[in-house]
């Protein structure tokens, strides 16, 4: 089961990639989670933990822009994007999140 926040970072990027810009970076993507989330995120480090997670657990790709794709009075991004397993994912999670949690039985004494 995914964190909410995981969750959350996967529709976002499922939505970028409807939308035709399927790539994002880090800040980008703090700057949606705040509009998304009404809500500031505490801390970038956060962030950048959980796309890595993402990217381990096959959830995310990501690569280094090339040089010719940047302005040089920036330090050079690493671009995300979801993988082909993101929207089955996030479809699981849902479906873990809404059923019905099993209560253990107290052994009588």
């Amino acid at each position: 089961m995914l964190l909410p926040l995981e969750e959350t970072i996967l529709e976002i990027g499922l939505r970028r990639l409807r939308d035709g810009d399927p790539e994002f970076y880090g800040f980008a993507m703090a700057t949606e989670l705040d509009t998304d989330e009404g809500r500031r995120l505490t801390a970038h480090g956060t962030l950048y933990k959980i796309l890595e997670r993402l990217e381990r657990d096959g959830l995310l790709v990501s690569r280094w822009e090339e040089p010719e794709e940047f302005d040089e009075s920036r330090p050079r991004r690493r671009l995300y994007r979801v993988s082909d397993q993101a929207e089955g994912a996030v479809r699981r999670s849902r479906q873990l999140q809404a059923a019905p949690r099993l209560q253990p039985k107290l052994a009588a004494r």
